[in-house]
C-alpha cells in the first residue's frame, strides 16, 4: 500500500490518534519544486503534519490550508489538505543549503527561523477559520503541538519526520498526532506523558519497518488502542488550464491588451505543482 493515513481511538476513547506514513507524497513534491534536502525534510514535514489535520475535518468541500512565514533563508511554505487525503504545498525558496544542526539532522528550524504559522479552515461559513501562532522551534511538530494547545485547547502531542537519502531522494516520511480528549483522566494523562518522552523518533520507527498502525501501538499499544479507519492519502493538484485560463479572465482588459500586443503569448505555471500551461495569443484574444 502507497501512503495512508490511520485513524484510531484508546483509553476507551479518552485519546484520537491519527498516524501517517508519507514518503512518496514527500518524494512528490521534491521533485515537483527541485528541493534541497532541509527543504524537502521542512516540506515533507509539513505536508505530513496538513495530511493528519485535513483528515480531522468533516465536510467533503472543507479545506485546510497552512502557511509558515518566516525570517530564515526558507522564507516560507505553504500547504494545503482536504478531508479525502488530498494534499498539495510548495516552499517560497526551494534551494536552501545549510550545515547539519548540533545533533547532526537537517536543519529545519534553522532554515525557518524566526516567524509566524497560520492555520485557515475553510468550512463553507461566511468566514473561514483562523487561528495563528508564532514558531515555537520552526521544527514543525513542536510548531503544530504548540498550534493546538494555543488555538484549539486541545492538548496534543506531534511527531513529524522525513529521512533524506544523500542524493537527495525521500527514504523515510511520516508522522503521528495523538489528542486528548477534555474528559481524559489524570492518570492517563501522566501515563502518556511518560510514554511520548520514551519513544524513539519518527524516522527511526519508519526505518525500523513500521507501518502507521505499528507506529501507534507503540504509543498507545497499552492504553486499549482501536484503529478505527484508513484513508488513502497523496500529493494531488487539482490544476488545469481551465482553471488558469479562469484566473486570467480576471485581469484586466488593458493588462490582457499589453500581452497580446507583445505578440509571444505567456506561459503560466502552477504553484503547487510546477506544471506550465501555454497560452497562444489567439486563446488570449478569446479571453
Amino acid at each position: 500500500m502507497g501512503d495512508y493515513i490511520v485513524r484510531a481511538t484508546a483509553a476507551e476513547g479518552q485519546i484520537r490518534a491519527f498516524a501517517v506514513t508519507s514518503r512518496q507524497m514527500s518524494e512528490d513534491a521534491r521533485r515537483f519544486h527541485n528541493t534541497s534536502p532541509v527543504i524537502t525534510a521542512a516540506l515533507g514535514r509539513l505536508l505530513s503534519g496538513a495530511a493528519m489535520m485535513g483528515s480531522m475535518m468533516k465536510g467533503e468541500k472543507d479545506l485546510l490550508t497552512i502557511q509558515i512565514q518566516c525570517g530564515g533563508p526558507a522564507k516560507g511554505l505553504t500547504v494545503t489538505a482536504d478531508a479525502g487525503g488530498h494534499v498539495k504545498g510548495f516552499p517560497s525558496a526551494a534551494d536552501v543549503s545549510l550545515p547539519p544542526n548540533a545533533q547532526g539532522k537537517l536543519d529545519v528550524g534553522g532554515a525557518l527561523g524566526l516567524g509566524v504559522m497560520s492555520v485557515i479552515k475553510d468550512m463553507g461559513l461566511k468566514e473561514p477559520y483562523v487561528g495563528q501562532i508564532a514558531l515555537q522551534t520552526g521544527e514543525i511538530a513542536e510548531d503544530l503541538t504548540y498550534y493546538f494547545a494555543t488555538s484549539e485547547q486541545i492538548p496534543s502531542a506531534v511527531g513529524l519526520g522525513v529521512l533524506v537519502e544523500p542524493d537527495g531522494a525521500v527514504r523515510q516520511s511520516g508522522g503521528f498526532i495523538i489528542q486528548l480528549m477534555p474528559f481524559t483522566a489524570d492518570e492517563v494523562i501522566d501515563r502518556l506523558e511518560k510514554k511520548i518522552t520514551e519513544i524513539a523518533s519518527v524516522t527511526e520507527m519508519l526505518e525500523a519497518g513500521n507501518s502507521p498502525e505499528e507506529m501507534l501501538k507503540i504509543i498507545l499499544g497499552e492504553f486499549g488502542l482501536k484503529i478505527t479507519d484508513t484513508l488513502e492519502t497523496g500529493f494531488h493538484c487539482d490544476c488545469s488550464k481551465e482553471r488558469i485560463e479562469r484566473v486570467l479572465s480576471t485581469l484586466s482588459r488593458k493588462d490582457l491588451d499589453d500581452i497580446i500586443r507583445d505578440g509571444e503569448g505567456i506561459e503560466v505555471r502552477c504553484q503547487f505543482c510546477n506544471k506550465a500551461y501555454r497560452f497562444e495569443i489567439d486563446e488570449l484574444k478569446k479571453l
